[in-house]
């Protein structure tokens, strides 16, 4: 069996639609600062996999905008719900390069080790990344996170898989769709014109997933 961390269940369904045997784990883990999806998403899959013992994907996702130098990239949710998606628009509109981008890293953990190709495996390279998660995470519980945490941490390593989608920054269209999507546009179509299979069948997060569907077949 093996626990897609996530509190959507559309995402599952999605998952799905290229694995056997995904099951929803809905699991408060702890979502770091950092500038690179990949380490927010390890430090996720190291945590979910301690506390279910199972094998476990987590997923992490970012609009990143060419002339915004990839911002908001893995700062997107928080942009999402504290600038909006019409003033990021408004922010975007005056440049002379409105190229952008979609991507999602999925990350792997199971307990075990893996080569790391033909995609990358975290093992704790970003360990000053995850000190500063956990020390936030402890310090919001009040206790302390001892150099022994860390290390644990360190010794899961976590398969990566990044799905990226290319696009354009244009002004809102679509009724579909969520987040970025109304102001995404990809071959034509913003993400918020496409159907829910259309929109699947070119994502960022199902291009990852086909990837890592490749891999873990044989895992």
């Amino acid at each position: 069996m093996l626990n897609f961390v996530t509190t959507n269940p559309g995402k599952v369904r999605e998952a799905r639609e290229y694995l056997d045997g995904v099951q929803q784990f809905e699991f408060d883990y702890t979502e770091i600062q950092a500038p690179d999806l990949g380490t927010i998403a390890a430090r996720g899959a190291r945590e979910a996999y301690r506390a279910t013992g199972e094998p476990v994907i987590v997923d992490d996702s970012g609009l990143a905008v060419a002339a915004l130098d990839g911002f908001p990239g893995p700062y997107s949710s928080f942009v999402e719900n504290t600038v909006g998606v019409d003033r990021l628009w408004r922010l975007v509109e005056p440049e002379a390069d409105h190229a952008a981008t979609f991507r999602t890293v999925i990350a792997y953990c199971d307990g075990e080790g893996f080569a790391a190709t033909p995609d990358p495996v975290d093992r704790g390279e970003a360990a000053d990344a995850d000190r500063r998660g956990q020390d936030l995470a402890a310090a919001d519980r009040g206790s302390a996170t001892t150099d022994d945490q860390v290390r644990a941490e360190e010794d899961l390593p976590v398969k990566l898989f990044e799905g990226v989608v290319p696009g354009t920054i244009v002004a809102p269209r679509g009724d579909g769709g969520f987040g970025y999507d109304p102001i995404f546009e990809h071959d034509g179509r913003t993400f918020a014109e496409l159907s829910t299979a259309e929109k699947n069948a070119v994502s960022h997060r199902g291009r990852a997933l086909a990837a890592f569907a490749e891999w873990f077949q044989d895992r």
